[in-house]
C-alpha cells in the first residue's frame, strides 16, 4: 500500500490543524493505522492508532484530548484532527500501516507515508 499524507502547515498555539492520509494500491481496511511524529534531532515517537474498522483507538498522553484519529474505508482515508496545538506538537507527522494489530512502535508498522510538516508558532 501507499500512503500520502497530507494537511501540515503553520498555525498559531491554540489552534487547529488536520492531517489526511491517502491510501492507494490496496484497500485500507486491511491495515491497522497510525501517526507518528519527528521533531528535529529526536527520535520518531507514536502519536496514535485505530483498528481496522476504525472502532477503536489509542493515543499517546500527551495527546489524548486534543487529537482525534479516524478513518473512513470507504475513502480509503485516515485523519488526524489536531486541536490546541502547542509548540511541543511541532514535528514531522508521519502515517503508517500495519497488517497486524494497532501498535504503538515504529517497527509493528509495514508502510510509511512521506511526512507533512506540522509548526505551531508560539
Amino acid at each position: 500500500v501507499q500512503l500520502q499524507a497530507s494537511g501540515g502547515g503553520l498555525v498559531q498555539a491554540g489552534g487547529s490543524l488536520s492531517l489526511s492520509c491517502a491510501a492507494s494500491r490496496r484497500t485500507l481496511s486491511s491495515y491497522a493505522m497510525g501517526w507518528f511524529r519527528q521533531a528535529p534531532g529526536k527520535e520518531r515517537e507514536f502519536v496514535a492508532t485505530i483498528n481496522k474498522s476504525g472502532a477503536t483507538t489509542y493515543y499517546t498522553d500527551s495527546v489524548r484530548g486534543r487529537f482525534t484519529i479516524s478513518r473512513d474505508n470507504a475513502k480509503n482515508t485516515m485523519y488526524l484532527q489536531m486541536n490546541r496545538l502547542n509548540a511541543e506538537d511541532t514535528a514531522v507527522y508521519y502515517c503508517a500501516a500495519a497488517r497486524g494489530f494497532m501498535a504503538t512502535m515504529t517497527w509493528q508498522y509495514d508502510y510509511w507515508g512521506q511526512g507533512t510538516q506540522v509548526t505551531v508558532s508560539s
